[in-house]
Formats: structure tokens, C-alpha cells, sequence
């Protein structure tokens, strides 16, 4: 599998751009921790100073360092992102493998359910529940985390059904082996592929999602940054200070955009359909 990767990455430029992108990215955000500027230090003196060398990213309204705000944000944001794609991993990789492997009339039941699920939409859902309750970065995590295994489930499903057709998992059915033991062996080591693909467009959907509640007003609140409601606050200034939106919409779109072409190109190189 890593050599198909490998391979591709030689000869194609747009892996390639998505590789270095998000990997800058990611290495940026962890070098963050070790930044000892205070992202949300105020200082009215130099507030909406454009980019300078001493703040690359100019500062805010309240003369806060944009450069640290963005990486601070970024790890509010991929953290989301991670976590909550962990989340619906795990839980359409179950839902999905006991439907297919069991089948029947829990695999009817099952795949009703996601139908009905996934009728409802989810975005609305998410802007409700979060109104209700305490908008917090956990809060986030488990709303979008529980609200995106649906697709992973009925992927996870479909492939199970192809696995258990194959020779190798009827001659360990015929071997007799506890049907624990054919799931994980047998079932979800070769369901490594699909779920590689699954997680990077999960990590991608949750930032988005994340991105898109921050800025409405539901979702990260200030004083803490994300990039979303870094977004929502660059609103005012949008006309005289645009470099307020542009580099959280910018760090979005690349981190978006890297994530799409890697699950693009693995979905591809890996023959998952």
C-alpha cells in the first residue's frame, strides 16, 4: 500500500503539492507550542498593523500577533478535525462491519437506519443541538463526530460484503475460528485501505463543518481562536483590512484542498470503489 503511495507521489505533482501543504501546515501548528508569543495578548497601541517583520500576519482589532492566532486556531481546529474524524471511524467501521458481516435482518435494520440518518440534515442538526448546549471545543467534537459515520458505515459495509466472498475469509470460517477473531484478522486488517481514505475526507468534512459553525457564531467562542470565527471576526474589517480575512480563508482552503486531492488520489492508487 505505501509503495502505491510512494510511487504516486513521484509522478504526481498535485499529491505531491498536497503532501508538502499539509505537512507545512501540521509543522507550523505543532511549532505553535513552542511559540512564546501570547495569542491573545492585547495590545490596543498596535492594533490592525499590516504585515510587518515583527507580525507576518499583521494584528487584529485589539493588536493581537494574527501569525500565533492562526496557528493557535489551526490546532483548535485540526484537533477538531482529528478527534472527531476518530469518532465517526470508529463508529461506522463497527456499524458497517456487523451489518455486512452478520447481514440479515440487523444488516436491513442497520442500513434503514442510515437511510434515515442520512435523510436528515446534518447541518441543521448540528446548528440546533449547538444551541442548545455549551458551545465548547468537546461539545464540537462529539456533535460532528457522531453526525459523520453514516457514509463511513455503509463504505465499511459494502467492502465487508466483498471480503467475506474472498478465499481467504471462508477457509478461516472453514478453520473454525471465533468470528471475533475473523472480524479483526480477517475483516477489518483488509478494511486498512478504506478507512485511510475515509479518515482523511472525515478530517477535511469536520474542519469545514467546524469552520462554517465558528463563523456563524456557534461554534469556537472568543477569546479562544479558530479559524472559522477568525473569519467571522475579520467581517467588519473586510473592506479596509481584507489581510484579516484572507489568511485564515487561505489556511482553510489549503488544508481543505490538501486533505480532498490525498483522499482523491489514495482512493484512486488503492482501487476502493
Amino acid at each position: 500500500m505505501f509503495n502505491k503511495i510512494y510511487l504516486q507521489l513521484k509522478k504526481d505533482k498535485f499529491f505531491a503539492f498536497a503532501i508538502i501543504t499539509i505537512t507545512l501546515i501540521v509543522l507550523l501548528i505543532i511549532a505553535s507550542c513552542f511559540i512564546s508569543t501570547d495569542p491573545n495578548k492585547i495590545n490596543i497601541y498596535n492594533k490592525l498593523e499590516k504585515p510587518t517583520i515583527s507580525h507576518i500576519f499583521g494584528t487584529d482589532d485589539l493588536g493581537r500577533d494574527y501569525f500565533s492566532r492562526a496557528l493557535y486556531g489551526g490546532r483548535i481546529s485540526l484537533t477538531i478535525g482529528i478527534v472527531s474524524m476518530i469518532i465517526s471511524i470508529v463508529l461506522g467501521t463497527l456499524v458497517g462491519v456487523l451489518s455486512g458481516y452478520i447481514g440479515g435482518k440487523l444488516d436491513n435494520f442497520l442500513m434503514r437506519l442510515l437511510d434515515f440518518l442520512m435523510s436528515i440534515p446534518s447541518f441543521l442538526v448540528l446548528i440546533v443541538l449547538n444551541s442548545y448546549l455549551k458551545p465548547s471545543i468537546s461539545t464540537i467534537i462529539i456533535i460532528i463526530g457522531l453526525l459523520s459515520w453514516m457514509n463511513v458505515a455503509r463504505i465499511v459495509r459494502g467492502e465487508t460484503i466483498n471480503i467475506k466472498q474472498n478465499e481467504y475469509f471462508l477457509a478461516a470460517e472453514a478453520l473454525g475460528l471465533k468470528p471475533i477473531t475473523v472480524i479483526f484478522k480477517y475483516v477489518i486488517y483488509n478494511l486498512k485501505s478504506v478507512i485511510l481514505v475515509s479518515a482523511s475526507l472525515n478530517v477535511a468534512n469536520a474542519i469545514l463543518t467546524e469552520s462554517a459553525l465558528s463563523f456563524l457564531g456557534l461554534g469556537i467562542q472568543l477569546p479562544l481562536a479558530s479559524w472559522g470565527n477568525m473569519l467571522q471576526d475579520a467581517q467588519k474589517h473586510i473592506f479596509d483590512n481584507l489581510y484579516l480575512a484572507i489568511f485564515p480563508g487561505l489556511l482553510i482552503f489549503l488544508t481543505i484542498l490538501s486533505l480532498t486531492i490525498i483522499s482523491d488520489k489514495l482512493n484512486d492508487n488503492l482501487n476502493i470503489n
